[in-house]
């Protein structure tokens, strides 16, 4: 990533308030899959922005990695957990990661959470990262319902990219695309 685009997301996590600790809820579009979540194992949040998802797993009982480029985020994310007591070590923790570079090497997890943020570089990557059994959430920006962009997804692009694993479901309209599958 550039510095101008690390500037950029840097200056717009600044410019939001913090994350009130009462406003962690299940992200979109785990509210209605909430079943499917576990509440023991570990997790990653790719791109986690200011740890709302991060820190909604660790109140289940997941221990989380979250991973974003922005500084600014990864503050906001761990000023987050901490005021949610949990910002042990081994409960909720944030990196900060230019994901141009690939996904940062670990053991398999058992969820990883992908929320309004593609690059099918790391399509691989996140499938070979799932425990057997684990659960994969992604979202992004679609063409679907919205005019094509540089950063919207195709009809149809999340199921093809995560075809090796299990549909659960999926759906896309009004911009936005989502998927949930499992290794």
């Amino acid at each position: 990533m550039t510095d101008e685009d690390r500037a950029h997301w840097d200056d717009r996590y600044a410019r939001c308030a913090p994350v009130p600790v009462d406003a962690v809820a299940a992200p979109q579009p785990l509210a209605a899959y909430e079943h499917l979540v576990p509440t023991a194992g570990s997790a990653l949040d790719v791109a986690c922005g200011p740890g709302v998802a991060a820190v909604w797993l660790a109140r289940r009982g997941l221990r989380v990695e979250g991973f974003d480029v922005s500084a600014v985020a990864v503050e906001r994310a761990r000023d987050l957990a901490r005021r949610s007591a949990v910002d042990d070590r081994s409960r909720c923790r944030f990196r900060v990661v230019d994901l141009d570079h690939g996904l940062p090497p670990g053991p398999p997890v058992d969820l990883i959470l992908c929320l309004r943020f593609r690059d099918p570089r790391l399509d691989a990557a996140l499938v070979e990262r799932l425990r057997p059994g684990g659960l994969l959430a992604a979202t992004a920006l679609s063409e679907v319902g919205a005019r094509p962009g540089r950063f919207r997804v195709g009809p149809g692009e999340l199921p093809a990219a995560f075809s090796a694993l299990d549909l659960i479901a999926a759906g896309e309209a009004d911009g936005e695309a989502w998927l949930i599958a499992r290794a």
